[in-house]
C-alpha cells in the first residue's frame, strides 16, 4: 500500500486510475444490459411492440428493486465492519462476485420472470459494490471530491459505449455478452478493490475532526432535498435513455437492421458530452465551490434535450438531444455527488448515507423505464415520454435550490480557500 498517499493527503494518479476502472466495470455491467441486452431479450419481435416496451419496463424496474434495498443495507453493514481486510474492500469484492453470478444467470434465462429474477441477483451485487466504492470518496478525500465524483460519472457514460459497442461491433450474442460482462466485473471490479487502500477508521481524515456531537445526515432537511432532487432528475434521464432502442424502431421508423448501429452512434455522442461535462464541472466545483448552483444548472441543461426531440423527432435532432442530455447529466451527477459528500455529518455513517445517494439515482433509473412504458402505452407514441423527461429534469434542478448548506455542513478542509469562513452557496 505504500504506493498510495496517506488518507489525509491528496491522492494521486494511481488511486484515481483504479477508482475510475472500478466504476467503469460497474457501469458497463449495469447499463449495457439495460440499454441493449435486456430489451433485445424481451422484445416481442413480430408481435405487439407496445407489449414489448411494457415488458421491458417492468423487468428493468422490478428487477432492480432488490438492488435499491441492498445498497443502504450493505452500506450500514460496511460502516460497522472492522476487519483487518478493511471496511469497504470485503463489500466491494463480494458485490462484484455476486454481480458476476447474476449476469451469468441472466444470460442463460428465458422469459420475463426468469430474466427478471436473475437481474435481481445482478442488481444486488452491483448495488453492494457501488456503495462500497462511493464511500471511499468521503472516507479518503477532502479537496478532490469533485474530481473523484467526475471520474465515477464519466465512467458511467464510457461504460455504456464499451458494453453496447462490444455487443454491436463484435457481433456478440446474448449469452456471450453476459459472460464477458461477468468476467469484467469479477476481474476489474474485484481487482481494483484489492489494490485500492482501505485505511482503518482512526486514520480517516474526517474521523480526527469529529467531536462528541454526532447527527445523521440522512435525517437532515438539506440531505433530503438532495436525495429527492437526484431521484427526480434520474427519472427524467431514464425516460430519455432507457427506451431509446424502441424509439428508434417505432418512434422514428429506423429499420431494425440499422437500429443497433444508430443506437451505438447516439450512445457515443451522449458519452462524449457526459465525460467532458462531468470532468469540467467536477473540477470547477472543487476550485470555485457553488456546487448547489452548478447542480441545478446542469439539471436544466438536461431538460433541454427533451424539448429538442419534441420540436423535431428525427435521427438528427435525436443526436443533438443526446449531446445536450449528456452534457447536463454528466455535470449533474458529478457535482451532485460531490455536494452530497459535503453534506455528510458522521464518518460512522458514510457508506450508509452515500448508499442512499446511490439509491436515489438508481431508483430513478429503475422507475423511469416503468413510467416511460406507461406513458408510451397511454398515448401510443413517444411524445409524452420526452415531455415528461424535460419536465422532471427541470423540477429536479429547482428542488436542488432548496438545499441550504450551512457552514458546519462542509468540512473546512474540503472548501476552496476563498470559500472558507463563509457559507457555501
Amino acid at each position: 500500500m505504500s504506493a498510495f498517499p496517506e488518507a489525509s493527503r491528496r491522492v494521486g494518479l494511481l488511486w484515481f486510475s483504479l477508482f475510475a476502472l472500478a466504476w467503469l466495470a460497474i457501469w458497463t455491467v449495469q447499463l449495457a444490459p439495460v440499454q441493449l441486452l435486456l430489451p433485445l431479450q424481451l422484445d416481442t419481435e413480430g408481435g405487439d411492440w407496445i407489449a414489448g416496451v411494457v415488458g421491458a419496463g417492468v423487468v428493468l424496474s422490478v428487477g432492480g428493486v432488490a438492488g435499491v434495498i441492498a445498497g443502504p443495507l450493505a452500506g450500514r453493514l460496511s460502516d460497522r465492519t472492522r476487519l483487518r481486510w478493511g471496511r469497504r474492500r470485503p463489500w466491494a469484492v463480494g458485490g462484484s462476485a455476486l454481480a458476476a453470478v447474476g449476469l451469468l444467470l441472466t444470460g442463460v434465462s428465458t422469459g420475463p420472470w426468469a430474466i427478471g429474477g436473475s437481474w435481481v441477483v445482478a442488481s444486488i451485487g452491483i448495488a453492494v459494490a457501488s456503495t462500497a466504492y462511493t464511500a471511499l470518496i468521503a472516507d479518503q478525500l477532502t479537496t478532490q471530491r469533485g474530481a473523484a465524483s467526475a471520474a465515477a460519472s464519466s465512467a458511467q457514460a464510457i461504460g455504456v459505449v464499451i458494453g453496447v459497442g462490444a455487443v454491436v461491433l463484435l457481433g456478440l450474442g446474448i449469452t456471450p455478452s453476459y459472460v464477458a460482462l461477468a468476467v469484467l466485473i469479477a476481474v476489474v471490479g474485484g481487482g481494483a478493490a484489492l489494490l485500492l487502500p482501505d485505511p482503518e477508521h482512526a486514520h480517516l481524515p474526517e474521523a480526527r475532526a469529529v467531536t462528541g456531537h454526532r447527527r445523521s445526515s440522512s435525517r437532515g432537511r438539506d440531505f433530503g432535498w438532495l436525495l429527492a432532487g437526484r431521484l427526480v432528475v434520474n427519472v427524467g434521464n431514464a425516460l430519455g435513455t432507457s427506451l431509446l432502442l424502441f424509439f428508434l424502431l417505432y418512434g422514428i421508423g429506423v429499420p431494425a437492421a440499422e437500429s443497433q448501429d444508430d443506437l451505438l452512434i447516439l450512445t457515443v455522442v451522449y458519452t462524449v458530452f457526459v465525460v467532458l461535462a462531468s470532468v469540467a464541472v467536477g473540477v470547477v466545483s472543487d476550485r470555485a465551490g457553488h456546487r448547489r448552483s452548478l447542480t441545478a444548472l446542469c439539471a436544466l441543461v438536461q431538460a433541454g434535450s427533451g424539448v429538442v426531440i419534441l420540436v423535431s423527432p428525427d435521427l438528427l435532432t435525436t443526436s443533438i438531444a443526446a449531446g445536450i442530455m449528456g452534457a447536463g447529466y454528466g455535470g449533474y451527477m458529478a457535482v451532485s455527488l460531490a455536494l452530497a459528500t459535503d453534506l455528510l455529518h458522521d464518518p460512522e455513517e458514510h457508506a450508509r448515507d452515500l448508499g442512499l445517494v446511490n439509491v436515489s439515482a438508481n431508483l430513478g433509473q429503475l422507475a423511469g423505464p416503468l413510467l416511460g412504458a406507461g406513458l408510451v402505452a397511454l398515448v401510443g407514441g413517444f411524445w409524452l415520454l420526452f415531455a415528461a423527461a424535460a419536465a422532471l429534469s427541470a423540477v429536479g434542478g429547482v428542488m436542488t435550490l432548496a438545499i441550504r448548506p450551512y457552514r458546519g455542513d462542509v468540512p473546512e478542509s474540503s472548501r476552496p480557500s476563498r470559500e472558507r469562513g463563509r457559507s457555501p452557496r
